[in-house]
């Protein structure tokens, strides 16, 4: 077998499949100073309803810059990481409906298109360059599309807002006040105004600040976004290194990588420099939980970008996530079916096979997280609509990927030695 691959690795253009090592200009320029305040501002609870949250909170480098769930527990839960569980005084309504993705490298250029389904995106064609489920008034002040994704989790109820009544942004927010004197991010930028650390530090960043304009949330979101763009770049993993030319992948790593890049197909879908090509794929992955689902809706399905776009050909179709240290970002799966990269990567190869659910879910009274799987018709959908052929690779293959993929892994993926001591608020900080 040893030699199967190495020949297939010679047979293999050199370098032609691998892409172009990552380098500065792929990435936007960043304003330390606006990343420092940023950096406050991503720990600090004060952006959440109930000054319980942070962005941090579901988003930790402990955890690959995720939660380590399937499904988080934002709103009612207590704790970080799989250790999180659910407040027994106030319950979370439900799960947050959608695996947290990891938040790498999300200051290069290439990256125009977030979330799950894509429903944030650049778009140059509109006003605001932006194209969301916002109107276009609504998003004006966004840098990006890094910026623009923070909307959304300040106005989930189940994620950082908190629950109907619970608080004033709460309320807002059931109210459809979004934008405008009291909406939901006025309510925020106030709160973040009032503290002296923070109208200092804001003055001292944005010109027009200092200029007498208000703090708004877009300054917030600019600020969060610059953070995240330099505070998680990672380009340091064995692969960059071989990429590099400064020590070249070799033994079941290497094999992994002839495999990634030949016969296995998963450069296909996973390429570039960041291993994603930024579009929407099915694959036939379980789906668990409450499904995407408005309130007054009574399904658990998940039909991904086709929530966006209406398209019924986009249906159960998900953003390619980007590979970079994916050995460290479980659970996997829009839903985080899989505990395991090694579980995931079999279903992946042939989504026919049997679920065995290995999901990391903490109890929550009342849940139905696998009721999707009783629905044998949805099943039957989303498994048509799965685009890849079945794959068959023996387990010394599947070994060598796994290798390959750990080698993806930057050593500075889950430092944690940024997160600040103390925030501006005085609020206590997920460590």
């Amino acid at each position: 077998m040893r030699l199967l691959i190495a020949l297939t690795l010679l047979a293999l253009p050199a370098r032609a499949e691998l892409p172009p090592p990552v380098t500065d200009e792929m990435y936007l320029p960043i304003d330390p100073q606006e990343a420092a305040l940023g950096r406050l501002l991503f720990w600090d609870p004060i952006l959440s309803g109930n000054r319980n949250i942070s962005c941090g909170t579901c988003h930790h480098p402990r955890f690959g810059t995720s939660d380590g769930l399937s499904l988080g527990l934002g709103e009612g839960g207590i704790g970080v990481g799989p250790e999180r569980r659910a407040d027994p005084a106030n319950l979370p309504e439900q799960r947050i409906p959608r695996n947290a993705a990891a938040l790498f490298n999300l200051g290069a250029r290439e990256f125009q298109v977030l979330f799950h389904d894509g429903r944030v995106e650049s778009d140059s064609s509109r006003p605001s360059s932006l194209r969301t489920p916002m109107e276009d008034e609504m998003v004006a002040g966004f840098d990006g599309v890094l910026s623009a994704q923070t909307m959304f989790p300040v106005l989930s109820p189940d994620e950082m807002a908190g629950h109907y009544g619970e608080n004033d942004v709460s309320i807002a927010v059931r109210s459809g006040r979004i934008t405008g004197d009291g909406g939901a991010w006025d309510l925020i930028a106030r709160r973040v105004a009032a503290i002296p650390e923070y109208a200092d530090r804001f003055r001292e960043t944005y010109p027009h600040v200092a200029a007498g304009s208000p703090i708004a949330f877009t300054d917030i979101s600019n600020a969060i976004a610059t953070f995240v763009a330099d505070e998680w770049r990672s380009d340091g993993s064995p692969f960059d290194a071989h990429l590099r030319g400064e020590a070249p992948l070799d033994g079941p790593a290497a094999e992994g990588m002839a495999l990634f890049y030949g016969p296995a197909g998963c450069a296909s879908c996973h390429s570039g420099p960041f291993l994603t090509d930024h579009a929407f794929h099915a694959t036939g992955e379980p789906q668990l939980g409450p499904g995407k689902a408005e309130r007054f809706e009574s399904h658990h399905r998940d039909v991904g970008r086709m929530r966006v776009t209406g398209r019924d050909e986009d249906a159960y179709r998900f953003r390619t996530p980007s590979l970079r240290n994916v050995a460290v970002t479980a659970p996997y799966g829009h839903a985080g079916a899989f505990a395991m990269l090694e579980g995931f990567l079999h279903h992946h190869l042939d989504p026919s096979l049997p679920y065995d659910p290995e999901a990391v879910l903490p109890p929550l009274p009342g849940a139905t997280d696998y009721l999707p799987l009783e629905d044998l018709r949805e099943l039957e959908a989303m498994l048509a609509a799965a685009e890849q052929p079945a794959a068959r690779l023996s387990e010394r293959e599947i070994e060598a990927l796994l290798a390959f993929l750990e080698a993806l892994t930057d050593p500075a993926a889950t430092d944690a030695s940024g997160i600040p001591d103390t925030v501006p608020s005085g609020l206590p900080v997920d460590r």
